[in-house]
């Protein structure tokens, strides 16, 4: 799995899709199509295209709180946060598939992991904007013990760091044995998308 996992951002579904094309042409290798707010119909159409785009750069497309969207755009997989669809009842609707879920204490992560996850999105890091009700901050500290923690209890499944994080963080949080990290604006605004990704990489 790649450790470098961008969560798409935009004013519109079109744009979610052309920063999409943007940071696959980077090298992004692992995308998660995140809409809010919009219907049904336009979580598929809009899903439809950016699984287009992945497949086009060999990328891997997981879609955000939607199985419909996910199936209808034979997506790779789909990410679930904490108040979404349980990993089980998913798990029977999209059989094959990865699934990831949010987590913001070492018990999420423990209940996820015991629900068999692919991987565990762990966070916030930081304030963000992009989320409208946040959990508790972790900083590096929070990332420190759990993942002291689930090490100390013989757990592999891969956790990546989410939420407000910027270049200059990405070092000191892979430091506390995190996976990856999952990351939006700094990609999403960088005047150099591709270059950002060299530094990013380089930390990895």
């Amino acid at each position: 799995m790649e450790k470098i996992y961008y969560i798409s951002q935009g004013n519109t579904p079109n744009d979610h899709l052309k920063n999409i094309e943007m940071v696959c042409n980077a090298g992004v290798g692992l995308v998660q199509l995140r809409l809010k707010n919009v219907s049904q119909e336009t979580y598929n159409s809009t899903a439809i295209e950016a699984m287009k785009i992945c497949v086009s750069h060999g990328a891997t497309l997981i879609v955000n709180d939607n199985i419909e969207a996910a199936l209808t755009s034979s997506a790779h997989g789909v990410h679930l946060g904490k108040k979404d669809l349980s990993i089980s009842e998913a798990t029977s609707k999209i059989a094959g598939k990865m699934i990831g879920g949010t987590a913001n204490t070492l018990e999420d992560c423990l209940q996820l992991i015991s629900e068999k996850v692919d991987y565990i999105g762990l966070g916030p890091f930081r304030f963000t904007e992009t989320k409208s009700e946040l959990s508790p901050l972790l900083g590096i500290e929070g990332y420190r013990s759990i993942m002291h923690e689930l090490s100390a209890l013989g757990h592999s499944t891969p956790v990546f760091a989410i939420g407000g994080i910027t270049s200059e963080d990405v070092a000191a949080i892979l430091a506390t044995n995190v996976y990856g990290v999952a990351v939006s604006g700094i990609l999403t605004h960088t005047p150099d998308v591709r270059q950002t990704m060299n530094e990013l990489t380089i930390e990895l």
